[in-house]
């Protein structure tokens, strides 16, 4: 343990390096996630059959096959095609495709839960389908969408680690080589976990405080869990 820890201290600077990264890469995920989620979310409610179709063929494609495969089809076979990314953005375009797949789910689903009154009386007052979705439909779906999104915020960081098998020095990486270093296996993996715990708690708690804002606004009682 006096190895562990003695070497734990030379290490700190690149573990902050991999956490760093590991934000990053969880960031930038999440945003292109958020923009995959309501571009395939709206175009699932789309009157156009063959655009409503496409985005549900999309999102089942995605959310039917394996992140990890996703990701090791990006970073080793698209190159063959004459198409070659950073392994950070092969890591982020993967985590952006295949969370905001499930993500759209989610869009549609709350977009369908606000209640039809609502529409009716927006189309009464003349309003386009544009306006309709941006004033009222989206205010009120807006919070329900946040539950589920935090737990979709929260898989996304979970999945960082595969960062690691396409040569990112992400926060795993950088742990195992820690571990590599002084042979404390049990150690190095009970530190990832309670610093990936930690992150975790803080995006949760990020996202309930989101949730409750978002409530507030409508008048709604009670907040997120």
């Amino acid at each position: 343990m006096a190895v562990f820890l003695s070497e734990l201290g030379r290490s700190l600077p690149a573990i902050g390096e991999g956490l760093l990264v590991t934000l990053e890469a969880t960031g930038l995920g999440a945003a292109l996630a958020l923009v995959v989620a309501f571009a395939l979310g709206l175009a699932a409610r789309s009157r156009l059959l063959v655009v409503r179709g496409g985005a549900r063929g999309v999102v089942e494609f995605l959310r039917g096959t394996s992140l990890y495969v996703q990701l090791f089809w990006l970073f080793f076979a698209l190159p063959m095609l004459g198409f070659r990314l950073e392994p950070m953005a092969c890591g982020v375009l993967a985590f952006g495709l295949n969370y905001g797949a499930y993500g759209a789910e989610v869009v549609r689903g709350a977009i369908a839960a606000v209640p039809a009154a609502q529409t009716e009386a927006a189309i009464a007052l003349g309003m386009g389908p544009g306006l309709r979705l941006r004033r009222i439909v989206l205010p009120q779906a807006y919070p329900l969408m946040i539950p589920p999104f935090k737990n979709l915020l929260i898989q996304l960081l979970k999945a960082t680690p595969l960062l690691s098998l396409v040569t990112v020095a992400d926060l795993t990486f950088q742990v195992d080589q820690l571990r590599a270093a002084t042979g404390g296996t049990a150690a190095a993996y009970l530190l990832l976990l309670l610093v990936y715990f930690a992150v975790a708690a803080l995006l949760g708690a990020g996202m309930n405080a989101l949730e409750r804002r978002a409530k507030a606004r409508l008048g709604t009682a009670g907040g997120g869990a």
